[in-house]
């Protein structure tokens, strides 16, 4: 990867280009924690999709397709995270996958099947995440803007499983009007304040919202590959807006759609809670990229080592997301839901070798707890350990999980 050790690398260099890992083996390895972690609790199936842009010449584009705008080269990944619905906690990968463009599609996209489109990335996730989350009491597929089509909606709810996105689409509707007809003829009845984190493009602040609810039966769309699907879809709509935004900001506006059923302000207001969680998966791609592991900075020369090297560092990003929670001390739960029983015998081991003299240089916290094993990792990457110094950060993580996985796997299986 592009950050840690010398012999991490070497290693790393070693196992993207053996021949026998491929990157099917590697987003199965993705969810095995994960379908332990999930059991009885209700889960955010939180899935979106992010272009990681490589360098590339002319004469040497390294087997890569087109990614964005311009000539830019790379793969895409598409991800689904397991978080729960109450607290927040991230319970681990649930699956995805990771591609690059083969060349220009000749066939209009309305004349494809959805099995010949990369749309069907957003159902194909979703039934992953329902046979990894098999043992959850509900799950809510929770998708942005491009999950919004109808073909997801008609195919991935189930008895116990929802679907909420943000709404992309003026959708027809049944009864002769469209979405966003029946959204304006809604009046708006209640108000909130909602905190927003900052991102790349956004000062974080706060933000006054209004709001408003009801329900619509979406259309089927007139077009082939969908006439096998029901004629209606009802769903309800919960639309948030922002009518009196701060000089020079972006006025929030969300018009979300979704299965479950709104008949209260308080049901539409955990609508938007849910689909607030979002942030984590934005979280999970920032650490690919910018705030840790940067792998866009890698060298690897072939298009099968990228989409294997991103396949891994996607689950060490998500990792560090639930050391990162672990080490606020949220909820407390078991080393077991991101680390291997091998791998916990030798974080018990590193455990022993780092007590320091005093109090302050000790692991407090409950053994085979995450938590615990936070602490360990934060320790290999290089923090004090002072509870007074500043707490380890996704760098410092990043840095010991790629010198934990030498100690626990051997420099030349990492």
């Amino acid at each position: 990867m592009a950050r840690g050790d010398w012999a991490a690398n070497m290693a790393f260099w070693r196992f993207v280009n053996n021949p026998q890992v491929t990157i099917d083996k590697l987003i199965e390895g993705w969810s095995a924690q994960t379908r332990t972690a999930v059991s009885g609790r209700h889960v955010l199936a939180i899935q979106d999709t992010s272009e990681v842009k490589f360098q590339t010449q002319a004469g040497r584009r390294r087997g890569l397709g087109k990614v964005g705008k311009g000539n830019a080269r790379g793969v895409l990944l598409h991800a689904m995270m397991a978080v729960d619905a109450d607290s927040g906690v991230c319970l681990g990968l649930t699956g995805g996958n990771v591609w690059t463009r083969k060349g220009k599609v000749k066939i209009p996209h309305e004349r494809r099947a959805l099995a010949d489109k990369e749309s069907a990335r957003w159902v194909t996730a979703a039934e992953q995440g329902r046979d990894v989350l098999a043992d959850a009491r509900m799950i809510t597929v929770v998708n942005d803007r491009e999950g919004d089509f109808f073909a997801h909606w008609a195919l991935t709810p189930a008895e116990n499983v929802h679907l909420l996105s943000r709404a992309m689409h003026d959708h027809a509707l049944v009864d002769g009007d469209t979405l966003y007809q029946a959204v304006e003829r809604s009046r708006f009845c209640d108000n909130a304040v909602i905190d927003l984190p900052q991102r790349m493009d956004r000062r974080g602040r706060q933000a006054h919202l209004s709001m408003r609810f009801g329900t619509v039966v979406l259309k089927r769309p007139q077009r082939p590959g969908v006439t096998d699907l029901a004629e209606g879809i009802k769903l309800s709509f919960v639309e948030v807006v922002e009518l009196h935004p701060p000089r020079g900001a972006e006025p929030i506006r969300w018009l979300l759609l979704t299965t479950h059923t709104v008949a209260t302000v308080k049901d539409a207001w955990q609508i938007v809670s849910w689909y607030r969680q979002r942030w984590i998966i934005e979280q999970l791609f920032r650490s690919l990229k910018s705030q840790g592991l940067r792998i866009e900075d890698s060298q690897i020369e072939s298009a099968e080592g990228l989409i294997k090297l991103v396949a891994v560092a996607t689950r060490a990003a998500c990792i560090v997301i639930q050391l990162v929670q672990a080490r606020n001390s949220g909820e407390e739960l078991p080393a077991e839901f991101v680390f291997t029983a091998e791998e916990i015998e030798t974080l018990r081991a590193i455990n022993k070798t780092m007590k320091g003299r005093t109090e302050l240089q000790k692991n407090h916290h409950r053994p085979n707890t995450l938590a615990w094993a936070a602490w360990i990792i934060a320790k290999l990457g290089g923090w004090t350990g002072y509870a007074s110094h500043r707490p380890p950060g996704p760098i410092t993580f990043h840095t010991g999980m790629a010198r934990f996985q030498i100690l626990a796997n051997g420099p030349t299986n990492v």
